[in-house]
């Protein structure tokens, strides 16, 4: 039997990233993320709702949540839904909780951020994503002329 497990989520963050460390130093970060769904009824009346989703994102990518972003701020991740299991220690009851685990993550540009906005241009990040995973620097974005080949256009 085939199996698939991908989710996609862009929403904004509902609390503070939280970073904390295992015993072999891997981080380990946890994120809300609120996510808003707009829609419509047959009768013309305009509804929304709101969905809460628990996040964890290890390694670099992790660390990179949390160094950069904060409470509101935007974010899209992709990664997989896994079932955390555990035992209640006060009433002794199997709970389960459903998460999503980032694989990996964009920044979402949020113009007007602590300390103003305008001027155009983007938050100032600039990202690159190596083959063992993605590695994420801060500094001030300075466009680029590339030359490039047919050899390097991909189709």
């Amino acid at each position: 039997m085939a199996n698939y497990n991908k989710v996609m989520l862009m929403g904004n963050l509902t609390r503070d990233p939280e970073v904390r460390y295992s015993s072999n130093n891997n981080a380990i970060c946890k994120i809300g993320l609120a996510v808003n769904r707009r829609y419509t009824l047959a009768d013309g009346t305009k509804k929304e709702e709101v969905t809460f989703v628990d996040c964890d994102a290890f390694g670099k990518t992790g660390e990179a949540i949390g160094k950069y972003l904060s409470k509101g701020k935007p974010i899209f991740i992709e990664g997989h839904l896994k079932l955390d299991e555990w035992q209640d220690k006060q009433t002794n009851e199997k709970r389960t909780k459903l998460k999503v685990v980032i694989d990996t993550f964009q920044f979402i540009d949020s113009k007007g951020g602590p300390g103003g906005g305008g001027g155009g241009g983007d938050d100032g990040f600039q990202e690159s994503a190596p083959p063992a995973g993605r590695v994420v620097t801060r500094g001030p974005a300075q466009p680029q002329a590339q030359s490039m080949s047919e050899d390097d256009i991909p189709f």
